[in-house]
């Protein structure tokens, strides 16, 4: 009984982490299309500013017209077996 109560807070535990990274990810993602699309230089130079600031990494940066679309991963939780990177997109602009 012990052994199955363990395997489920382990799932438990890992699903938290996902959850976590994701909005992390999310968050990280609406600040840098913010800066991205509030930027009078270079839009997605910005963006990867404030997505390392935020500790994210910047996947893909497009812009077209007035408006940013930008996709950054963080870090998901620590597996052994695997690396995990959570991914999340934003877009922002005046419409």
């Amino acid at each position: 009984m012990a052994g199955v109560l363990m395997f489920v807070m382990l799932g438990l535990a890992a699903a938290g982490g996902l959850v976590a990274a994701q909005r992390r990810a999310q968050a990280a993602a609406d600040l840098a299309a913010l800066a991205g699309a509030g930027s009078t230089d270079d839009a997605c130079a910005s963006a990867a500013r404030v997505a390392s600031a935020n500790h994210a990494l910047l996947e893909s940066c497009t812009v077209a017209g007035d408006d940013v679309t930008v996709e950054v991963s963080v870090a998901g939780p620590d597996v052994p077996w695997r690396v995990v990177r959570v991914t999340a997109e934003a877009r922002a602009g005046p419409g």
